[in-house]
């Protein structure tokens, strides 16, 4: 008797399985780059497609001086709204793709975490894409250091140019976690004994710490390899929201049996109503054709604003060359 992906798939047990595991392998988590808690799941899965946010602005004005006659003039509190765009993505695989799995001791196990492993890195996909919109926005040119225009030295990413990229989040500048860059620029720091590579807590994974913060290497980041000109995102502690939802008439894992199928054939469905948002940074609804914005869509700049100081954003965008 051939036992099938539908015999193995529990979807009570899969689907938390898959997410937790997500969770657990994203280098966005473990970075503290992204935050991930129960009220941001609450509103992954809620009602409408747009998350408002409300935030009061900081405080202004200078202090009166005081004096034996007169009154203060009372100032005021504004109000202003971050917004987030819940997004909606389906993947599926059929039996011939995860056959191989079914031979396994715990084949459910097996597939349940190719998928988290898949959409790990899909996530960090969307970041990239969310970030490529972000600072496309026309109000966040001073979040941006770029020395790509300089000469010699001055160019280069080095300890020195790294504390001038940090400095565009003033005294709040030690929040800064985490870096994402491309391997190239990896491998030229570690060239120039710049990286420190640590063992996890399995021992089994080394982890590159530049400058005190944690790696993330990503050959989707923008490197030109005549030029030498790269680009590097550094963030802050708790910079992303990331909430995973769900609602009753969504179903996030199904296996469909495909009887007029000549052998037969079972297709692992797993669907995931998400948030990935950068604080701070309102999302406009300006360029959105259908019910969830696109990978393109979110690379777009018109369809984001930032609303937070430019210091209160925990994301920097570092541009450069390496030798």
């Amino acid at each position: 008797m051939t036992t099938r992906i539908q015999d193995v798939i529990q979807p009570e047990i899969f689907t938390p399985y898959t997410i937790q595991r997500t969770m657990e392998l994203s280098a966005l988590i473990q970075s503290g780059i992204a935050e991930n808690n129960s009220e941001f799941d609450k509103l992954a899965g809620g009602p409408n497609t747009l998350i408002n946010m409300p935030f009061w602005d900081d405080l202004t004005g200078e202090p009166e001086v005081m004096e034996d006659t007169g009154e203060t003039t009372p100032g005021k509190i504004t109000a202003n709204k971050d917004v987030a765009r819940k997004m909606a993505w389906v993947k599926s695989y059929g039996a011939n793709a995860l056959s191989a799995m079914l031979s396994g001791d715990d084949p459910m196990k097996a597939i349940a975490d190719l998928f988290s492993a898949y959409w790990s890195r899909q996530y960090q996909q969307m970041l990239l894409s969310i970030l490529d919109g972000v600072f496309g926005a026309a109000n966040m040119v001073d979040k941006v250091h770029d020395i790509t225009g300089q000469t010699g030295d001055a160019s280069l990413i080095s300890g020195r140019t790294f504390i001038d990229a940090t400095q565009k989040m003033g005294d709040a500048k030690d929040l800064l976690t985490g870096v994402m860059m491309h391997s190239a620029v990896e491998a030229y720091l570690a060239k120039n004994d710049l990286i420190e590579y640590k063992e996890d807590s399995t021992g089994k994974i080394r982890i590159p710490i530049f400058m005190g913060k944690r790696v993330i290497v990503d050959d989707a980041m923008t490197f030109d390899t005549v030029t030498g000109a790269a680009e590097a995102y550094l963030f802050g502690q708790g910079a992303i929201a990331w909430g995973n939802g769900s609602h009753p008439d969504i179903q996030q894992t199904e296996v469909v049996r495909k009887g007029l199928s000549l052998a037969g054939e079972d297709i692992l469905v797993n669907r995931r109503l998400s948030i990935l948002h950068p604080r701070g940074v309102k999302w406009t609804e300006t360029n959105v054709a259908g019910t969830f914005p696109t990978f393109s869509e979110l690379e777009n700049g018109a369809n984001w604003t930032r609303v937070y100081e430019p210091k209160a954003i925990r994301i920097v965008k570092f541009m450069f060359k390496i030798g």
